[in-house]
C-alpha cells in the first residue's frame, strides 16, 4: 500500500500510479485543474511523468465560478 495526503486527507493506493491517471481515476477533468506535488505547483504535461509514492502530498484545486 501507498499512504498519501490529497486536500489533507490521508488516501491509501494499492499501487504506484501516475499522476495524469490517478487525477482520471478521481473524475478531475485534467484541462481545469491546478496541482500541487510536494510543495510544488506541476505543468499539466508534467503529470504523466509523475510517480505517487509513500508520503507524497497532493493540494487539488479546481476553479470555482462565481461573482
Amino acid at each position: 500500500m501507498i499512504n498519501l495526503t490529497v486536500n489533507g486527507k490521508s488516501r491509501e493506493l494499492e499501487q504506484a500510479v501516475d499522476l495524469a491517471s490517478f487525477l482520471e481515476d478521481l473524475g478531475v477533468n485534467l484541462q481545469h485543474v491546478a496541482v500541487g506535488y510536494n510543495g510544488e505547483v506541476i505543468k499539466r504535461e508534467q503529470y504523466p511523468e509523475v510517480r505517487l509514492d509513500e508520503g507524497d502530498v497532493l493540494e487539488i484545486v479546481r476553479p470555482v465560478g462565481g461573482g
